[in-house]
């Protein structure tokens, strides 16, 4: 079956048309659009659908946001998501919305081993509890459990729980951070955007201003990604401490949901962040923050970690989750579609 599959979130939607009909869905077509230069998503959608030579049997969207009842106010576009619009307006009454990690979450199983990145191989434990995280955007939290002989992932917005100094520098950021946006969660820090907020605050509490050539290059382009390249350089030190903090809080809240998941079965890191910092989360801040529980640190060693670098892992997970939808509930429809 061909089904069409979304990666929606703050700054792009993927869209992808598949062949689900294998163990692991084929990739037909594929295309990027910008979020916020759309007033949702059935413009996209449309556009997607036109340029296809198959109608999808079905439509499977892993969308940035809490999913209830179908409908999906996205956290960071002003967007209002529901099941039966969508189906209204592409005519595909096999449509269904969840949440971008729990797709991602699906699309453990389809990733390749060339594509996987072990940061501590542990001691996995067959059938032990699985968590996901992802930083990009945003910070996402999912998780897998086993029953019934296979994995069955679910949706969390752990990632919007309060932040947890550690220092007191930890602590003035937080004071800086809850003075522009009131609460302050993981989302606001181990993200693109958190990189930014971290920097600039550095740069306050350190009194120290940016060098001409990063302060145009952030202007210029993708300020994370400026940031991020000139503290893998060592061109600044405000830029270095930046990357040294964000990823001990990568590596802090990454263990946090794993010790409350029991990821004995494992933890795997997704989102767009981790490929480019690979050689710095196989160093120091990043394992040294996960394993850094108290009296649960032996536990945490004993947690296989891997790195997804696989970019399209959330759209086949959205595939196969279609897939084994449509093969579980072949009459299951959006409300009032037949």
């Amino acid at each position: 079956m061909h089904i069409v599959a979304g990666d929606i979130g703050g700054t792009s939607a993927r869209l992808a048309l598949f062949d689900a009909s294998g163990a692991v869905p084929r990739l037909l077509a594929q295309t990027t659009y910008r979020s916020g230069a759309h007033p949702g998503i059935e413009p996209i959608l449309a556009d997607f659908l036109a340029a296809q030579a198959v109608r999808p049997a079905a439509i499977a969207l892993g969308v940035a946001g809490p999913v209830r009842g179908g409908v999906c106010r996205t956290t960071n576009l002003p967007w209002r998501l529901s099941v039966g619009a969508i189906a209204k307006a592409t005519g595909v009454a096999r449509t269904w919305l969840l949440n971008d990690l729990e797709a991602a979450a699906w699309g453990v199983e389809t990733v390749a081993e060339a594509d996987r990145v072990v940061l501590q191989a542990g001691e996995p434990e067959p059938g032990g509890n699985q968590s996901v995280v992802a930083a990009g955007t945003g910070f996402g939290e999912a998780g897998r459990v086993w029953a019934d002989d296979h994995y069955r992932p679910f949706a969390s917005e752990g990632g919007h729980a309060d932040f947890a100094p550690q220092d007191a520098l930890d602590w003035a950021f937080q004071g800086w951070l809850g003075a522009r946006h009131g609460h302050v969660s993981w989302d606001r820090i181990v993200s693109g955007a958190g990189i930014v907020a971290l920097h600039a605050f550095l740069r306050d509490h350190r009194g120290v201003a940016a060098p001409a050539a990063l302060a145009e290059a952030m202007t210029a382009g993708d300020p994370a990604a400026a940031i991020t390249a000139a503290a893998l350089a060592r061109q600044d030190a405000v830029c270095v401490e930046t990357l040294d903090r964000f990823l001990r809080h990568f590596g802090a809240e990454a263990g946090n949901h794993a010790l409350k998941l029991m990821a004995t079965g494992g933890v795997f890191i997704t989102g767009g962040i981790a490929p480019k910092l690979l050689p710095r989360l196989k160093e120091g801040p990043f394992l040294d923050a996960f394993h850094a529980k108290g009296r649960m640190a032996a536990l945490m060693r004993r947690m296989p970690v891997t790195v997804l670098t696989d970019g399209n892992a959330g759209l086949k997970g959205a595939a196969l989750f279609g897939r084994r939808r449509a093969e579980r509930h072949p009459d299951d429809a959006a409300p009032g579609i037949p």
